[in-house]
């Protein structure tokens, strides 16, 4: 892997790792499963989003399960399709690091804002945890683990994200996986803008449990 990169001769690449992440990243697995399953509409659904938190506000957790599963499956199709591509490519017209990054950036981007949605998705914890497996997948692990503790602890879904998402650079840092900290940090970012509800309704105490049963729940993920 050459240690710098060559904007010039590796843009091309680059705008098509971008591209390809974007449009797999805004794929609404929510919103075409819950309508595959008769479900109506996941944006009338619960808090609106087109998430597996409020995939499983339908009451059906195969839908809510395969949400999960194809929200993290289109961030890691994108890192994985972005890696053969970079194979592909001249040595010295890449960088596999950037490549990479750059289809998770817009895997993830497409999820928080599908064109096809008007630019209205999801909370992209899903597919950061499958953009993580792809990448590193001991952290994604690691991640996946906090998010579970956490859960489990305080039964609050964004609170267990919020957390695991933030001590997501720190896993990497601590496995020595340096050049995957600055990605990790601005994909931890636009998670926390993402909750900037659900971090207003946990500080207000106002925010839902997991469980937790409403007629109107609209303080979901």
């Amino acid at each position: 892997m050459p240690a710098e990169i060559d904007f010039i001769a590796a843009t091309p690449l680059l705008l098509v790792a971008l591209a390809l992440g974007y449009l797999l990243g805004s794929i609404p697995f929510g919103l075409l499963l819950t309508r595959l399953a008769g479900l109506g509409d996941i944006r009338s659904i619960g808090s609106g989003n087109i998430g597996a938190t409020n995939a499983l506000r339908t009451g059906n957790r195969w839908v809510a399960v395969g949400t999960l599963i194809g929200d993290a499956g289109k961030g890691a199709l994108a890192v994985y399709i972005a890696g053969l591509l970079a194979m592909q490519a001249s040595p010295d017209s890449v960088n596999l690091t950037w490549m990479l990054g750059v289809a998770a950036l817009g895997a993830f981007v497409g999820h928080l804002y599908p064109v096809w949605l008007g630019f209205k998705g999801g909370k992209g914890v899903s597919t950061f945890i499958g953009i993580l497996l792809a990448l590193y997948w001991p952290v994604g692990l690691l991640f996946c683990a906090t998010w579970i503790i956490v859960a489990l602890t305080s039964r609050y879904s964004s609170l267990s994200a919020l957390v695991a998402a933030l001590l997501t650079p720190v896993y990497l840092a601590w496995l020595n996986q340096w050049d995957l900290i600055g990605l990790s940090v601005i994909l931890v970012a636009l998670i926390y803008i993402a909750h900037r509800d659900n971090i207003r309704r946990l500080l207000a105490g106002e925010e839902s449990r997991i469980g937790q049963k409403k007629a109107e729940d609209k303080t979901g993920g």
